[in-house]
């Protein structure tokens, strides 16, 4: 068996941001890569639409190297980006909303192949597996986006992109303390919302009305009706 190729190291994050705020432009691929799925997550969280979000998250990304001489390295990187981020994304909203434009919860289209990125590819799998593990995924989805914008970010920050109370408060711009208080609320507003569809769900599961109900009738009707089967009701005993 030949050996795998050994990827090459990848640089560390302080090299990275000093050469980025230095005005190298190859130190920016790798930073955008290590940071897209993270400002991608804060700006559909303001934003609730993947092609915008995208499309905020590359403006970030110019104003940030335009920029990129103000990076004093205060903050991490990480944070810094978020910041430029987040004010891309309210500056979207606020012009949204000064152009009238409502955008109702269930109106908005999931974009499967982008999602299904946060998810982990498991070859072995059933189609039945693949098929629930979507429709949960969607369904937690709707329902985040369904939570008021000032919890929404905090929770997909929290919870989603898992960054301490301490990184979100810095990347929002936020005291600790109201960073604790929304994601509490957050959880707790999903876990109503969830539990009121599982059960709806559970209500409907296994039902027996409609078509298979109609396939059974007819299927036994089918064995009945045919002479060949000699089905016939036994006498009655006395």
């Amino acid at each position: 068996m030949l050996p795998q190729p050994v990827a090459p190291p990848q640089p560390a994050e302080a090299e990275l941001a000093q050469r980025f705020a230095a005005g190298d432009r190859a130190a920016f691929e790798p930073i955008m890569r290590r940071h897209n799925r993270m400002l991608f997550r804060i700006a559909r969280s303001i934003l609730k639409d993947d092609a915008e979000a995208e499309d905020a998250v590359q403006e970030a990304y110019v104003a940030a190297f335009r920029n990129a001489a103000s990076f004093r390295g205060d903050a991490a990187l990480s944070t810094w980006l978020a910041r430029i981020v987040v004010n891309e994304a309210y500056g979207r909203l606020r012009r949204r909303r000064r152009d009238a434009v409502v955008v109702p919860f269930d109106s908005l289209q999931r974009d499967a192949e982008t999602s299904g990125d946060d998810m982990p590819d498991d070859t072995t799998e059933s189609p039945e597996t693949a098929t629930l593990r979507g429709e949960m995924r969607d369904m937690i989805e709707r329902r985040v986006d369904e939570l008021p914008e000032q919890f929404r970010t905090v929770f997909m920050l929290r919870e989603v992109q898992e960054l301490t109370v301490e990184e979100t408060a810095a990347c929002l711009d936020l005291p600790a303390a109201t960073v604790r208080t929304r994601a509490f609320r957050a959880r707790a507003l999903l876990r109503e919302a969830l539990a009121r569809d599982i059960d709806v769900a559970t209500l409907g599961a296994f039902d027996f009305d409609g078509a298979r109900c109609d396939r059974i009738v007819a299927h036994v009707q089918e064995r009945l009706a045919d002479p060949r089967a000699d089905i016939r009701p036994s006498p009655l005993q006395d």
